[in-house]
């Protein structure tokens, strides 16, 4: 064999071992939504992925397909959070983030526009997206100042000045527009949906509380304080599971803070703490850099070795802070690699980045280890847990 065959055949042999760990996806169920959206620097993941959320029960109910306004949401959430923190003389958080229920209770108690019934995300600061830096710069401490007043007595004039703001960097949510050719407010409009406001729910698996009961899940974002159905992990991910092969989609609250959650648009479930592993090879993985240890993981793809979740696991990182909420996103779908491991298609808005243009590909273990919470439509439940949670 010449040296230039050996050569040719020494760089396919390492390009098949590069690519063993490239994951090929092979879709199992996949529901419709609506297009990736961008919330850019804007700490709105649960406004973008809830209002996709409903946006794909507007599509399974009725085919239409509409873009409904993250920016109706913003306003009338932020004053509303704003009201609470003023109300509790600053004892609470204000904030950006915010939960899936923000969104429904928006909807249900202020209605929604579609997005062109509003200025442009970031246009009204000359910008192309959102971009809430200044905005919140001047936000929290408008907000922090009201609450931790020494006054006796706050005037009402507070909200006027804040409405201000939300206005100017959000725009005025309409009181009427036109669409399609037809009048709405934005309560008609809501109205002209088609959802029907029982059939929504929230799940989440601790034990801290007892199984089949409500109760609120202790985040600050979750804010408004509305209660999530409590169920075994197993039962947790087997709502999922049916929703989706069912035709629903699930809007999913969880934690993407993990190394595991890479920015190609893959998260796998590996715990890079797990001290269990010293004296192994894990030794020397533990003193490897974040950055490194990154490196390697995207090296090995699809063939990395997950970690099973566990019940306990759960409530053990919840309780010691590591299990955040911190992204919200819309599970849509169900896929397989080249190995068989299934794996959720999950809908970001971060825009069309990554590997798969603003679709994750999420393992069921990474999802099992990493769910806050999220909403789904009652109808998408097994009828067995449905029965055990009176609903």
């Amino acid at each position: 064999m010449t040296l230039a065959l050996m050569a040719i055949f020494a760089v396919g042999a390492q390009a098949q071992k590069d690519d063993a760990g490239k994951p090929v996806f092979t879709v199992v169920k996949e529901n419709p939504i609506t297009s990736i959206k961008n919330q850019n620097r804007s700490g709105t993941c649960w406004d973008f992925s809830t209002l996709s959320y409903f946006e794909a029960e507007i599509l399974k109910k009725s085919g239409k397909t509409y873009d409904l306004c993250e920016a109706f949401v913003a306003n009338k959430t932020y004053m509303d959070r704003a009201v609470q923190v003023v109300r509790l003389h600053g004892d609470c958080q204000f904030a950006q983030g915010g939960s899936a229920y923000d969104v429904f209770y928006a909807l249900k108690n202020y209605g929604i526009c579609p997005e062109d019934a509003m200025p442009a995300a970031g246009s009204l600061y000359g910008d192309s997206l959102n971009n809430f830096t200044e905005f919140f710069s001047i936000l929290e401490p408008y907000v922090a100042s009201v609450s931790k007043s020494t006054a006796k007595k706050l005037s009402s004039q507070w909200k006027v000045g804040f409405q201000g703001i939300l206005d100017a960097y959000l725009g005025q949510c309409p009181e009427k527009f036109t669409y399609e050719g037809k009048e709405y407010t934005p309560q008609s409009f809501a109205q002209s949906l088609g959802l029907d406001w029982d059939d929504y729910v929230s799940i989440t698996s601790y034990t801290h509380h007892p199984f089949y009961t409500e109760f609120p899940v202790e985040v600050q974002d979750n804010w408004r304080n509305p209660g999530s159905w409590n169920l075994p992990m197993d039962e947790m991910m087997e709502v999922i599971d049916y929703a989706v092969m069912n035709g629903y989609t699930v809007a999913w609250g969880g934690d993407v803070s993990e190394e595991g959650f890479t920015r190609k648009g893959t998260a796998y479930w590996y715990n890079t703490q797990d001290r269990s592993l010293q004296g192994s090879d894990m030794a020397h993985w533990l003193k490897l850099s974040p950055a490194e240890r990154r490196s390697q993981v995207d090296s090995l793809g699809c063939r990395v070795q997950e970690l099973v979740p566990t019940q306990e696991q759960r409530q053990e990182r919840f309780d010691n802070w590591q299990l955040t909420d911190d992204h919200g996103m819309l599970i849509y779908g169900i896929a397989k690699d080249q190995y068989g491991k299934e794996y959720y298609m999950v809908k970001n808005s971060w825009g069309e980045t990554g590997d798969y243009k603003g679709i994750w590909y999420m393992t069921k273990a990474f999802i099992a280890a990493n769910t806050m919470d999220y909403m789904v439509n009652k109808n998408a439940v097994p009828k067995k847990i449905r029965k055990k949670l009176g609903i």
